[in-house]
């Protein structure tokens, strides 16, 4: 049995802790317990019923012994903590599926990267190309779809077919992208209904969708 740690205890922690609890075959992982940086919390609480283990400096010392997954909701920090990660030696965890979201819900010629997080009662079409460190949840995605890297898809979401979600964009909750678009890296859209490119860096709401904020670009490695 493949030994385990999450980074981040904050919801999406729990929500990853819950799909290995719910995954198909239940005895391939083991969770030992919680990363968080010691600003947040102290080694020995008591976090989700488990454990927080210690901070990267505990990852560093037990990375041979353990795969990580990384569970932070916004994609800039995700991508932050994956970083501090790979600076300590860790080894991400292959994708891990959700039983309500069976191999029977994954078709033919889709691509899983590593340490993606399938919750449940999603819908994957086929020939999708999902990168790595990226959470999918309760969605449906239509064929030859590319998501790059640090992609986040919310509950209740619907993409169609041939669309490119680029590096870091997070797809808000209730949001419709019609087929052959592409959403810029690092964007953002909650219960949007897209019906044309959206740049990278910009910030789109509405029925359609209407840009309200865009961000210079490298703004990501600026906010906490």
């Amino acid at each position: 049995m493949k030994k385990v740690v999450i980074i981040g205890a904050g919801g999406f922690g729990q929500e990853t802790l819950d799909v290995f609890e719910h995954q198909a075959n239940p005895d391939e992982y083991e969770v030992l317990g919680f990363i968080v940086q010691a600003q947040y919390a102290k080694p020995g609480e008591i976090v989700h019923g488990l454990p927080v283990l210690g901070d990267f400096d505990w990852l560093e010392k037990h990375s041979k012994e353990v795969y990580a997954v990384c569970s932070l909701g916004a994609p800039h920090q995700r991508r932050r903590m994956v970083e501090m990660a790979q600076k300590a030696g860790a080894r991400f965890c292959p994708a891990v599926i959700h039983r309500q979201t069976t191999p029977d819900h994954i078709e033919r010629g889709t691509t899983l990267g590593e340490d993606v997080i399938i919750h449940g009662l999603n819908q994957i079409s086929s020939r999708i190309q999902i990168g790595n460190h990226m959470h999918l949840t309760g969605t449906l995605i239509g064929h030859n779809t590319i998501l790059e890297n640090y992609v986040t898809v919310s509950p209740g979401c619907l993409i169609g077919g041939d669309v490119t979600i680029e590096e870091g964009a997070f797809i808000g909750m209730g949001a419709i992208i019609i087929q052959d678009l592409t959403i810029g890296a690092w964007s953002v859209g909650a219960g949007a209904t897209v019906i044309s490119n959206v740049p990278a860096n910009t910030t789109v709401v509405g029925v359609p969708a209407k840009v309200v904020q865009t961000r210079p670009e490298g703004w990501q490695n600026c906010v906490e």
